[in-house]
């Protein structure tokens, strides 16, 4: 079976971030794949929490979800403000393989960073607001890294 973007991002997670929750989600008709992030922490305090919708809860474990959404330039329609970052790739012939393997890289990062933040938006009641962060700079920078080996193309998933 050819690799595609979906079964390399798949194996490349599962291998690379094996500690978080990190799902796939390909919507064919939209020509979209989201790469769903989720945390969990342990919601000591019992804190009301509100989340993005308003909803308040107390739960015992609070679940925060993000998403990263690979799409086609030409095909796609979504809203920007709704994922963590927008990223295209370029139709059947898919994403450089550089700009994957950065990707998982950083999302190992922005992942410990945002574990590491909810907790501390948890412990201190003054915060209002908890968010992860996504800096395309240093996607670029880690996906630079990768271009030594050439710039292959994983390609999009054939339906």
């Amino acid at each position: 079976m050819k690799t595609n973007i979906l079964t390399y991002l798949d194996d490349a997670l599962t291998k690379k971030i094996p500690d978080y929750d990190v799902a796939l989600d390909w919507d064919k008709k939209n020509h979209t794949i989201e790469i769903v992030l989720r945390l969990f922490a342990e919601n000591k305090a019992k804190l009301t929490i509100d989340d993005a919708a308003g909803v308040e809860s107390q739960e015992e474990i609070i679940e925060f979800e993000d998403g990263i959404l690979l799409f086609n330039p030409q095909k796609s329609k979504f809203e920007e403000t709704d994922y963590l970052a927008v990223l295209p790739y370029e139709g059947k012939k898919g994403m450089p393989k550089a700009m994957l393997d950065g990707l998982v890289d950083y999302l190992q990062l922005v992942l410990d960073e945002g574990q590491s933040d909810l907790l501390d938006f948890l412990a201190d009641e003054t915060a209002e607001v908890f968010a992860l962060t996504f800096d395309h700079d240093v996607l670029f920078s880690i996906m630079n890294s990768y271009k030594k080996d050439g710039d292959s193309y994983i390609s999009y998933p054939a339906y």
